[in-house]
């Protein structure tokens, strides 16, 4: 169980896509989004590491990566205001309309 107080910041509000429901099991759904608030980045460089722990106190978009145990990429991004964090799969259509919106 996460604790407010363990939190790097709020999660806004949740969307997860349907193809992340249709593909992911629960409990792996929940384990990244464990670790992505606690700012566990996952599978990502050190310099997009370096990126989430300055968007921490700039307000700027946060993304982890992470693999499931059958090996797909699962992504969770919150946005820099943090409205909202979606849970996606890297070529999810729902996910690169939210990107757009989110660079607009």
């Amino acid at each position: 169980m996460i604790l407010g107080s363990m939190m790097k910041f709020p999660l806004g509000r949740l969307v997860i896509t349907p193809a992340v429901l249709q593909s992911i099991p629960e409990d792996e759904i929940c384990r990244a989004l464990d670790r992505h608030i606690l700012g566990q980045w996952g599978d990502l460089s050190d310099h997009d590491r370096a990126a989430n722990e300055l968007a921490l106190s700039t307000a700027s978009r946060l993304l982890s990566v992470y693999h499931t145990n059958t090996g797909t990429e699962l992504r969770v991004m919150t946005t820099g205001n943090r409205f909202a964090t979606t849970v996606f799969l890297l070529n999810d259509a729902t996910s690169q309309q939210l990107n757009s919106h989110e660079h607009q």
